[in-house]
Formats: C-alpha cells, sequence, structure tokens
C-alpha cells in the first residue's frame, strides 16, 4: 500500500521513492507505537519517552514529509510548502509545550506556544486555496456556488455546535477568550473550505483530497475534544485522543504524496448530481434555524444558516440559467451544419414546412445543389482542404442570394437555396447560386449541377419539394454527364492509332480488372475509376520511342530504365486534366511490386493503391495469354499458375486469388 502512495513524478529518483517509503513506514510504525502506549497504560520512563520524543517527532516527521515534497516536486510547490511550515509552526508549538510548560503546574494561557498552534490555521486555509485553484477549472460559477454554499453549511453546523460548547465552557482573561475561540474558529474554516472542495468534486475528491480531509476532520476532532476537556478540568495528557493531533498530520504528509485522482491533475465534473449539494445544504441551514427556534444558538451560526439558504437560492437559479443556455446551444446544433455554419436538412424543413404554411398567394423557389469535381478535389487535396472549401462556398452562396433566401447544406456536397420570389426572378437567382458554387485554381475545377422546384405550384409539402428536386438535379447531372467530352477517348485513340495491336491488350486487361475489382468488393465510382485507368495505364507508351517499343532484342540497361519512365509519363498526361487526376496517380503505381522492389516509388503491401495492384496483376495476366511479338502467349492455367507463385513479390496473394476466380468466370462468357 505505501508503494502505491509514491507520486507517479518520483519515478526518476529510485533513493527519494525509497526515502519516502521508508519515511511512510516509520510514520506509521511509531503512531501505532504511540496509540498501544496510550490503550495499554505502560508507564515509567516509557512515558516520557513517547508522549514527549515520539509524539514529537512524529510531528516533525509529518513536516518534514511536507517540506520535501515541495522541494522535490515543482508542481504545485508553494501550495505544499505553505501547508508544510503551518504544520512546522503547529509542532514548535508542541515543542515549545514540551520543553517549558509540560512540568508547571499552572502553565500560562495563552502562551507563545499558541501563537504557534494557531499559525498553522492561516497557513494551511492558503495552501488548501492554492490547491483548489491549481485543480479546479476555471469559470465554472456552478461549480464554485456549490463549494461555497457546501461551505456555509459546514460552518454552520460546525458553528453551532462546536463554537457554542467551546463560549459555553470558557472563562479567564479576554486573552484566553479569544485564543480559546480561535481555536474552532480556525477549525472550522478550513473544514469548511474542505467540504467544499468535497462539493466541487461530486463529492468524489479522489486519495490526496481524502487524506486530506481525514486530517483537517482529525484535527477539528482533536481540538474539540481537549477544549472541551480542559473546560470541564477532565483532560489527562497521553490519553489516545492525542493521537488525533499526529494522525492528522500524518496524513496531511501522506496526502502531498499523492497523484491527483483528477485527470491531469484537475477536479472532474462529470457526473455530478446537479441538485444534490444545494438541497443537502439547504436541509443543514432550515435544521439550524428550527432549532434555534427551541434553543437559542449563536449568532454567527444564525447569519450562516441564512447566507447558506441564499447561496442555494443563487445555484438553483444559476442552474436553470445554465439549462437554458445549454437547451439553446443544443437547438443550434441540431439546425446548424457544423462545416459551413449554414442551416442543415432539419432547419430546412422546418423553415420550408413555416413557409408553405404563411405563403398564400406568393411564390417561393427550392434549389438543390450537387458540386460536380468535389470528389476529386477531395482526394486530392485531403479532407481538412475540402471543408474549407464547402465553408468557403456555403458563405459565397449565402451571400448571392441575399435577402432573398436562405441557404442550407444537406450534407456531403449538396447544398440548397429556398428563396420567396417571382417566378421571373428565378433565373438571376440560380445564375447568381451557381456561380457561388464555382472554383478552380491549380489542378482543380469546381462546379455544380442544380434542380428547382417552384412553391406551392409544383409541390405543395416539403418532402414532395424535395424529392422533385432532388430528381431534376440527378437528371441534370446525367444530361451534363453525357454531353461532355471524354479527353480518355482522346488520348486512347492517340494510343491506338500509334499501337493497333495494343487496342485488344487494353480491351482484355480492363475488363478483367473490372471483373477482379468486383470479386474484390469495389463498386460504384471506384469501380469505375478503376476500369478506366486499366484503360489507360500504357498511355505514358506514347513518349517511348517506336524503335525502343518495337525491339526484339534485349533491352540495354539505360534503355529499360527509359521504358520504365512511362508510368511517370502517364502520370503527367493524366494530371494535365483535373477530371484525369486521380487516374493519373493509379497509373503512376501500376508497376510496383508487392514486395517493395517495383517502380517508379518502390512501393510494398498496401501501400500501393489497390487499383494499382489489381492492373499489375491483370497486365500481366494478359501479357502470359496473349502472343507478343517476341514470345507466344501460354494457357490460362498456366498463367494462372505463374501469379500464384509470384503472389507474395510481385503480386498481392488477395488479388491473385480473385483474378483467378475472375478469369474461371469470365471464360464461361468468353470475354478474357
Amino acid at each position: 500500500m505505501l508503494a502505491a502512495a509514491i507520486n507517479p513524478a518520483l519515478r526518476w529518483s529510485p533513493r527519494l521513492a525509497w526515502a519516502l517509503r521508508a519515511g511512510q513506514a516509520v510514520a506509521v510504525g511509531g503512531l501505532t507505537i504511540f496509540v498501544l502506549h496510550a490503550l495499554t497504560g505502560v508507564g515509567g520512563r516509557v512515558d516520557g519517552l513517547i508522549q514527549d520524543w515520539l509524539y514529537n517527532g512524529l510531528l516533525v516527521l509529518a513536516a518534514a514529509g511536507c517540506i520535501a515534497r515541495a522541494v522535490a516536486i515543482k508542481k504545485e510547490r508553494a501550495a505544499w510548502l505553505l501547508l508544510g511550515l503551518g504544520m512546522a509552526a503547529w509542532t514548535a508549538g508542541d515543542i515549545h509545550y514540551s520543553l517549558f510548560l509540560s512540568d508547571l503546574a499552572d502553565p500560562p494561557f495563552p502562551s507563545i506556544g499558541d501563537a504557534f498552534y494557531l499559525a498553522f490555521y492561516p497557513t494551511t486555509f492558503a495552501a488548501l486555496v492554492l490547491l483548489l485553484r491549481a485543480r479546479t477549472p476555471d469559470h465554472i460559477r456552478s461549480l464554485w456556488l456549490d463549494g461555497a454554499t457546501a461551505a456555509l453549511a459546514a460552518a454552520t453546523a460546525a458553528t453551532s455546535v462546536l463554537l457554542a460548547l467551546v463560549s459555553s465552557t470558557t472563562g479567564g482573561s479576554r486573552a484566553a477568550i479569544a485564543t480559546n475561540l480561535a481555536y474552532p474558529l480556525g477549525d472550522v474554516l478550513i473544514l469548511a473550505l474542505v467540504v467544499g472542495v468535497f462539493a466541487l468534486t461530486g463529492w468524489r475528491p479522489g486519495t490526496a483530497w481524502t487524506l486530506i480531509g481525514a486530517g483537517i476532520i482529525a484535527t477539528t476532532i482533536a481540538d474539540g475534544v481537549y477544549l472541551a476537556r480542559v473546560a470541564a478540568d477532565t483532560y489527562v495528557e497521553g490519553g489516545v485522543y492525542d493521537a488525533f493531533w499526529p494522525g492528522a498530520m500524518l496524513l496531511l504528509a501522506f496526502a502531498a504524496w499523492r497523484p491527483s485522482g483528477a485527470p491531469r491533475g484537475r477536479i472532474a465534473l462529470e457526473g455530478r448530481t446537479v441538485l444534490f449539494t444545494p438541497v443537502a445544504c439547504a436541509l443543514i441551514a432550515i435544521a439550524v434555524q428550527v432549532y434555534d427556534h427551541f434553543h437559542r444558538t449563536n449568532l454567527l451560526a444564525l447569519g450562516l444558516s441564512v447566507a447558506t439558504l441564499l447561496a442555494v437560492i443563487l445555484r438553483l437559479d444559476v442552474t436553470f440559467s445554465e439549462k437554458r443556455r445549454l437547451t439553446g446551444r443544443l437547438r443550434e446544433q441540431a439546425t446548424i451544419d457544423p462545416v459551413t455554419g449554414i442551416g442543415n436538412r432539419r432547419k430546412l424543413m422546418a423553415d420550408m414546412d413555416d413557409l408553405l404554411a404563411d405563403l398564400g398567394g406568393r411564390n417561393a423557389l427550392l434549389m438543390i445543389f450537387d458540386l460536380d469535381g468535389f470528389k476529386r478535389y477531395n482526394d486530392t487535396f485531403g479532407h481538412p482542404a475540402g471543408d474549407a472549401l464547402l465553408a468557403r462556398l456555403g458563405r459565397r452562396l449565402a451571400a448571392a442570394v441575399e435577402p432573398q433566401g436562405s441557404v442550407y447544406r444537406l450534407g456531403g456536397d449538396e447544398f440548397c437555396v429556398l428563396a420567396e420570389l417571382e417566378e421571373s426572378a428565378a433565373s438571376a437567382l440560380i445564375d447568381g447560386a451557381a456561380r457561388a458554387l464555382t472554383d478552380h485554381g491549380d489542378g482543380f475545377d469546381v462546379g455544380s449541377s442544380f434542380g428547382c422546384v417552384f412553391l406551392p405550384g409544383e409541390a405543395e409539402d416539403a418532402s414532395e419539394a424535395v424529392r422533385i428536386a432532388d430528381q431534376r438535379l440527378y437528371a441534370e447531372k446525367a444530361r451534363r454527364s453525357s454531353n461532355r467530352g471524354h479527353p480518355q477517348d482522346v488520348l486512347l485513340r492517340v494510343l491506338f492509332e500509334r499501337e493497333p495491336d495494343l487496342h485488344e491488350h487494353v480491351r482484355l486487361v480492363a475488363t478483367l480488372a473490372e471483373a477482379t475489382g468486383r470479386l474484390l468488393g469495389i463498386a460504384g465510382a471506384e469501380l469505375e475509376e478503376l476500369k478506366l485507368a486499366a484503360e489507360l495505364h500504357d498511355v505514358g507508351k506514347l513518349a517511348i520511342p517506336d524503335e525502343l517499343l518495337m525491339k526484339s532484342a534485349p533491352l540495354e540497361e539505360h534503355e529499360w530504365a527509359f521504358i520504365q519512365r512511362h508510368t511517370l509519363i502517364g502520370e503527367r498526361i493524366l494530371m494535365a486534366s483535373p477530371a484525369l487526376a486521380t487516374i493519373g496517380r493509379i497509373v503512376r503505381a501500376t508497376h510496383e511490386r508487392f514486395d517493395g522492389a517495383g517502380y517508379p516509388d518502390a512501393l510494398r503491401g498496401d501501400a500501393t493503391p489497390l487499383a494499382a495492384r489489381i492492373i499489375h496483376a491483370c497486365d500481366a495476366y494478359v501479357a502470359l495469354t496473349n502472343a507478343r511479338p517476341h514470345t507466344n502467349g501460354v494457357s490460362a492455367e498456366l498463367a494462372r499458375s505463374e501469379l500464384r507463385r509470384c503472389a507474395g513479390s510481385q503480386f498481392d496473394p488477395a488479388v491473385v486469388d480473385a483474378i483467378c476466380a475472375a478469369t474461371l468466370e469470365l471464360a464461361e462468357t468468353a470475354l478474357v
């Protein structure tokens, strides 16, 4: 258990850690001996040795341990140094009593020792405030009010009992009365602060604060018992209750070396019960006022109970204010798109319902836009850049349609405009919105397609309006796609004009790559990209001289190095068209090997795009099974065997398995 108490900050210093363990063991052993001596009542020389030397030695050990913590660890140094000095002052008071007052029949009161004792309270209070400040989040009003309310309630309870007890039994000079009252007042202040800290943590303070709380409670009990017995003339030195003082100091010293129980040394807020602390404190304050009705208590306790109730009222007001703010933030988050800061689909549907209900004889327009080229932009520049582009386009769209309409993001790369206007003004608004959703730069070109619907003429409810506009949007995208020229067609035509035999090779590679991709779970746009990259994987050969491409003799080293550049050339050709940028990156990697021995980047394993791994293996299979100028083709079975032999080195084993299965399927349809 002692080893577990070592602060993680001491792991770098084994000697200090062992010294701490030894000190803790001595402290526990010494306190045990003191308690056993008090219980057994052994007298003689042992009394003086234990009651004076052992007792004061434990206090010295506790103060030294706390000060050592401040010296050894920088974090929270001021707090622990103050606490150590307060404990040292208390120790000095006890040593003064043992040396100069214990043998006197009528020791003076108050004495110099009392000054040392009382110095413990302000230094300890300041130390605990510093610890609280270091471990508590800033600017959380409800948290601090919980602590203040709990502190007031604790002070109310303590003063109504402890202070009343001491006041009723205290006599003598004014200095004696003031000194006697100073002890319980100091205990009440520190105890109230500790209770406030416990409330701040949701009554889960962690080991360090639990030890501090136990030490303060032990000090309060010891002071209360001592003052009551002295007043009743029943105090006997060496009783078991005397162990509370060194025990309390040792608990504080143990707390100094404990790591903080909260994450990163700070008090946690999660899981706190909102109303438990104010309700419990209110009950304490009410109980004191009810008691005062039947048996008069002191004015301080009564005033503190009133202050506690006022703090509870303020706490409840803060609670409801925070709830209102939280509800407002949640409502805003539910209707605002976090990326662009404009309305989301939920807000659109709510606004459209309100607009349709209030249109009367007026007209409105719903437009849905889908960005063209945004996926490639995202793939090229990354998702953070994509989010920044969406936010920028959202701001432009909002500026373009103000004050006629409102803008929304429906999700992904879809934007929406809802505007109240006449049909004659729709064309200008649509053109402005389309221009706002256009952006271009080096390597990218983003535009938009749209679908629109007039309200209420074409749709009388929000869901129907969105459905119609969505249908028109995708009809527009399909029309644009069919009318748009494809740059890859031009490239393939040039390639086939130069090398007619390549046409069949490209067809077979693309067919096999598409079938293999399907077996590997590729679908949709990614499957189309795979097929297109397979068709264009040899486009870089346009820059290779015919004498090298058609050479039947073995290539020389410099000729082979030139041939290997065709993937880089192919990438540069394709990157010239923003629409083919993604295809260019795949083509670049179509001659990488699974073991990293390929070119041009020596990529290994999954570092090569899956599409490139598929094309690489499909290209090899087609090359093996089809005759070329310098070699005859082999059977499909031998080609599959060759791919399996090279799986794990040249080819991805999973891709090889899929190709083998795909060739068997395609053989039945005579496509390969």
